[in-house]
């Protein structure tokens, strides 16, 4: 579901799939829906690779960068771990670095059998990751959001990152993996201090929503408080409810810090920065509707579920990089973007790697808070499934 909303901005559904002939796409090569898992792909695969990979008896992930970029390039580990099953190869699997326990929640890392893995190392990360532990590896993967296209197959484009990542490995692997869209995992919660703290001072039981202000380019990405304040003031005033706003910012210099602000009419906000990753995956499914900019937490935010499996949704918003690229691909994770977004998307194209100055001077002030406090709406009531 593609809508134009009321400020010229378009809202785009997480589950919408997207026609091969609609964006700018790579064949895969094959018609994957007609090979049946396991099957040898019509592609010749990465030979070297296959050998490398053949011989590990450990497989060690690695990633240091962004988390957003980390996040999405989660597949790319499924995708090996999918294969070294169908081969039969039986791999201890260990994550180091910053990131560890959010792969570990993803589900992606399994209990060595051996103290002393047997056979050869092999490395899956970012590019600095890697760097940091490939001088003992038989083959090193780098994960980069730079290289892999907007695949198609079956008359359908996949152009998330999830999807690029895996399918990139598939082909170089030769086999029919089983994965199929959406390719991103979801990030399992447990128990969490943070929920039982606001519960005791009554959050959480009526309407919550979180909003994402924490951003490495906030001159370009910063929705700001403000807005997301006026934002929410017109989803409670339209809900005649009160609304509890959680403003999730990044770290501050000086560690976590929680600051309420002083009650609204509508709205009571509070200020989490600095809060850990861990924290916020296990916040994020206590609330109602999330939204925030392209980056890290709100990929975050999207992946993570609650114990009943279920997410709230999450809106994205995309003033400049593509929308389609830069999302999870889950069916709950939609994004309003700009017509400068809609024609990255469309062409595959990325304003920074492929240096082209917007036409215009598009910043996140292109969403107007009633506009998408209309989408919200929504999505709170239903409306877009």
């Amino acid at each position: 579901m593609t809508e134009v909303a009321p400020a010229g901005i378009r809202f785009h559904h997480g589950s919408l799939v997207i026609p091969a002939g609609a964006v700018h796409t790579t064949p895969l090569g094959y018609d994957r829906d007609s090979v049946p898992v396991g099957a040898p792909l019509p592609l010749a695969a990465s030979t070297e690779l296959i050998h490398r990979l053949s011989g590990c008896g450990e497989l060690v992930v690695a990633f240091e960068g962004k988390l957003g970029d980390t996040l999405l390039a989660l597949p790319g580990i499924r995708a090996v771990l999918d294969w070294l099953r169908l081969r039969s190869v039986r791999v201890a699997v260990r994550a180091v670095g910053p990131y560890a326990g959010l792969i570990a929640r993803a589900g992606l890392i399994t209990t060595p059998e051996a103290a002393t893995p047997s056979g050869w190392r092999a490395v899956i990360g970012d590019r600095t990751g890697t760097e940091s532990h490939c001088s003992e590896a038989a083959v090193c993967l780098v994960l980069d959001p730079a290289d892999p296209p907007c695949w198609s197959t079956d008359g359908r484009a996949h152009p998330d990152l999830p999807a690029r990542h895996y399918l990139a490995l598939e082909r170089r692997l030769g086999i029919r993996l089983p994965g199929t869209a959406p390719f991103a995992p979801t990030l399992a919660t447990g128990p969490n201090n943070l929920v039982e703290e606001l519960r005791s001072v009554g959050w959480l039981s009526s309407l919550t929503i979180a909003a994402i202000t924490a951003t490495s380019w906030p001159e370009r990405k910063d929705y700001t408080a403000r807005r997301y304040i006026a934002l929410v003031e017109h989803i409670a005033e339209a809900q005649q409810a009160q609304a509890r706003l959680l403003l999730i910012g990044g770290n501050p210099g000086d560690g976590l810090r929680i600051t309420a602000e002083a009650a609204r009419r509508h709205v009571q906000v509070l200020h989490l920065d600095g809060m850990p990753t861990n924290g916020l995956s296990g916040l994020f499914p206590h609330c109602h509707l999330i939204i925030g900019n392209d980056t890290g937490l709100t990929h975050l935010a999207a992946m993570t579920r609650g114990r009943d499996g279920c997410s709230p949704p999450v809106i994205g918003l995309y003033a400049r990089h593509s929308h389609s690229k830069w999302r999870t691909g889950l069916p709950h994770h939609h994004a309003v973007a700009t017509d400068v977004s809609d024609r990255m998307h469309q062409n595959d194209l990325c304003p920074v790697r492929d240096a082209i100055t917007p036409d215009t001077n598009v910043h996140m002030d292109a969403f107007p808070p009633a506009a998408l406090a209309q989408v919200g709406l929504e999505l709170l009531n239903g409306v877009r499934q």
